[in-house]
C-alpha cells in the first residue's frame, strides 16, 4: 500500500509539473497580445513587373528607392535590376485604396543597367529629389527635375568614379559644405588577383567643396574621392550620431570580413581631419559576422540608437553599454538580440531548420501600437546548401513588455522568394505602412497593409502621425534631425538618415505610431543642434514642419 501511495503521489506530482510546463508554454505563445497586421501581396495587380537578375556579381544588391519624384506626396519606386534595366514606377494609388503604379520608361535618357541599389536625397538643394545609383561599374548621380524625369549629373556634380562593384551607400550634410558628403561602399575588387576570394575593395568618400552660398544650378563640384581603407566587402553603411556628439560617425557592416582579419567597423569623421577607424584602445570590440544590412533606431528613447545587423545566421541587436560610454566615451556594445527574441536565425515556418540569410532590415511601427517593429528581408544567396532554401521575410512586432514577437506567418509574408532590398513605406497614404521587397529571380513583392483582423474584417489599428521636415537653403530635408513625439508617458524618437538597409533608401514622411493616443507633442532637434518649439498635433494626420514656424501645416491627401 505504501508503494502504491508513493506511485500515486509521484504520478500526481508529474501531472502537476507537466501541467505547469504546458501552461508556461501556452503562456509564452500568448505573450503577444497586440494587433497583427494582415498583408496582401499585390505587385502584379498594382502594375509592377520587375525582376532583379544576373550572374554572381548580382547575388548581392537588389535595392529599391522609395521617394516622391513629382511633388504629389505619394512614394514612387525605383528598382535596381542587375542585368535587367532599372525601372521607375510612378504611384497612382488612391488614398486608402488599392495600390496602383505606372511604369515610366522615359525617366532618363539612357537605360540604367548593372544597377545594384539606389538612395534618394536632394544633393543640390533645389527641392527635387536626386538619386545616388550603385552599380557594378561606374556609379552615377541622377539629378531630379521634379516631374519624375532625371538628368545625368556629370555636371554640375562631376562625380568621378571608377569601375568598382558598389553595394552600400550613406550620405551626411556637414555644416561647412553646401552639398552632402557621400560614401560609396564597395564589395569585391573584381580586377585583383585571385578574385573573388579574399579581395575586398576600399570605399570611396566624396567630400564637397566648402559652401559659398550657391545652391541649385551653381552647386559646387565634388573633389576627387578619398579611399577608406581597409574595406571588408561592405553590404551596408550608415552615418550615425551614436554618441550624441552632433558629428556622425560611419557604421559599416561587412560580408567578407572572415578573410584577412576583417571585422565590423566604425569610422571617425571629425571636422577637418582624415577619417579613421575606432580601435580597441577606444573601446571598439571586434565583431566578425557575415554582415548584410544595418537598421538603426532608439528603441528605449534614451537618446542612443540601437543597431540591428543582419547576417548569414542570427541577427545581432546591439545596445550601447552606458557605463563604458559615460566613463570613457567608448563605443562598446552588447548583443541583446537573444534576450529580446530578435535573432531571426532560422525560418519561422516549414521544415527547413538551416540558418537564415538576412538582408535588408528596417525599424518602424508597422501596426501603429506605439512600439517599434523590425522587418527583415530573407533569401538564400543562390543555392548555398548550408543555409535555408525556403527562408521567408520576418516581421518582428514589438511587445509592450519588451522584446519582439515573430508574426510573419500570421501577417501573410511567408512566400518562397529570395528577398534582397526593401522598404517600409505608406504607399496609399492611409496611415498603415506597406512593405516592398526586391526578390532575386522573381517579381517584386508589394505587401499592402490592410490593418488588423477584427470580426472577420480588417481595419487600421492604432493612431499615427506622419511628419515631414523642411528648412530653407542647404539640407532642405533636414538630414540628421531628430523628431521627438510625446503622448502620455511615452516618447518616440525618429532620426532622419540616408543609408543603412541593404542597397535601399527612402525619403518622405516619417511615420510614428501612437497606439491609443489621440494627440501628441512634437519637438524637432534640427541638424545644427537647435531645438524647435513644441508643436501640438491631433493623431491620424500628415504634418509638414517648416523650420522656425509657430505651427505645423496639416496636409490632407485627396
Amino acid at each position: 500500500m505504501a508503494y502504491q501511495k508513493i506511485q500515486t503521489i509521484v504520478g500526481a506530482l508529474a501531472t502537476i509539473i507537466l501541467s505547469l510546463l504546458c501552461t508556461q508554454t501556452h503562456s509564452d505563445e500568448l505573450a503577444y497580445t497586440g494587433d497583427i497586421p494582415v498583408f496582401e501581396e499585390t505587385a502584379s495587380k498594382a502594375g509592377i513587373e520587375h525582376y532583379y537578375e544576373g550572374p554572381w556579381e548580382y547575388f548581392v544588391g537588389g535595392g529599391v528607392a522609395a521617394f516622391d519624384c513629382n511633388g504629389d506626396f505619394k512614394p514612387d519606386l525605383f528598382f535596381a535590376g542587375g542585368t535587367n534595366p532599372a525601372s521607375l514606377y510612378v504611384n497612382q494609388s488612391a488614398t486608402g485604396g488599392k495600390l496602383d503604379f505606372n511604369k515610366k520608361d522615359d525617366y532618363v535618357s539612357a537605360v540604367q543597367t548593372a544597377v545594384t541599389g539606389a538612395y534618394p536625397l536632394d544633393i543640390d538643394n533645389d527641392g527635387f529629389m536626386d538619386l545616388a545609383i550603385l552599380r557594378v561599374g561606374k556609379n552615377r548621380l541622377l539629378r531630379g527635375n521634379g516631374d519624375c524625369t532625371f538628368d545625368h549629373a556629370y555636371e554640375p556634380f562631376r562625380l568621378e568614379t571608377d569601375s568598382s562593384w558598389t553595394t552600400a551607400f550613406s550620405a551626411n550634410f556637414d555644416p561647412s559644405t553646401a552639398q552632402p558628403s557621400l560614401v560609396f561602399g564597395n564589395y569585391v575588387d573584381r580586377i585583383a588577383p585571385g578574385s573573388p576570394w579574399g579581395t575586398c575593395d576600399d570605399h570611396d568618400f566624396y567630400q564637397p567643396s566648402p559652401k559659398d552660398g550657391n545652391t541649385g544650378d551653381n552647386a559646387r563640384l565634388y573633389a576627387e574621392p578619398l579611399k577608406l581603407s581597409p574595406g571588408y566587402c561592405s553590404l551596408s553603411m550608415l552615418f550615425t550620431d551614436w554618441n550624441r556628439s552632433g558629428r556622425p560617425s560611419l557604421r559599416v557592416t561587412n560580408d567578407r570580413q572572415y578573410h584577412r582579419g576583417g571585422e565590423e567597423q566604425l569610422w571617425h569623421f571629425d571636422s577637418g581631419a582624415q577619417p579613421r577607424l575606432y580601435t580597441q584602445n577606444e573601446g571598439w570590440q571586434k565583431v566578425v559576422i557575415w554582415g548584410m544590412g544595418i537598421a538603426s533606431a532608439d528603441l528605449n528613447a534614451d537618446g542612443f540608437p540601437e543597431f540591428a545587423l543582419t547576417s548569414m545566421g542570427d541577427t545581432k541587436l546591439q545596445q550601447l553599454e552606458l557605463d563604458a560610454f559615460e566613463e570613457n566615451g567608448w563605443p562598446k556594445y552588447r548583443d541583446i538580440g537573444y534576450e529580446n527574441g530578435a535573432t531571426a536565425h532560422r525560418p519561422y515556418t516549414g521544415t527547413d531548420l538551416k540558418p537564415s540569410t538576412g538582408w535588408h532590415a528596417e525599424f518602424d511601427d508597422i501596426n501603429n501600437d506605439g512600439l517599434l517593429d523590425l522587418f527583415i528581408t530573407k533569401g538564400n544567396v543562390e543555392q548555398m546548401p548550408d543555409f535555408a532554401s525556403n527562408d521567408p521575410d520576418n516581421l518582428l512586432l514589438g511587445k509592450h513588455g519588451g522584446g519582439f514577437h515573430e508574426a510573419g506567418l500570421e501577417a501573410g509574408l511567408a512566400l518562397p522568394t529570395r528577398g534582397r532590398g526593401g522598404a517600409v513605406v505608406d504607399l496609399n497614404n492611409d496611415g498603415a505602412l506597406d512593405l516592398v521587397v526586391v526578390n532575386r529571380g522573381s517579381n517584386v513583392s508589394l505587401f499592402r497593409n490592410k490593418g488588423a483582423l477584427y470580426n472577420n474584417r480588417t481595419r487600421i489599428s492604432g493612431n499615427w502621425l506622419q511628419i515631414k521636415l523642411h528648412q530653407h537653403g542647404i539640407n532642405r530635408n533636414a538630414i540628421g534631425a531628430k523628431i521627438s513625439v510625446k503622448s502620455g508617458n511615452s516618447t518616440r524618437i525618429r532620426t532622419l538618415q540616408v543609408g543603412g538597409g541593404h542597397a535601399s533608401g527612402e525619403s518622405g514622411f516619417v511615420h510614428v505610431g501612437l497606439g491609443v493616443a489621440e494627440r501628441a507633442s512634437i519637438r524637432v532637434l534640427w541638424p545644427d543642434g537647435q531645438w524647435s518649439a513644441a508643436y501640438r498635433a491631433f493623431a491620424n494626420n500628415f504634418l509638414i514642419i517648416e523650420r522656425n514656424s509657430t505651427e505645423p501645416k496639416y496636409w490632407y491627401p485627396e
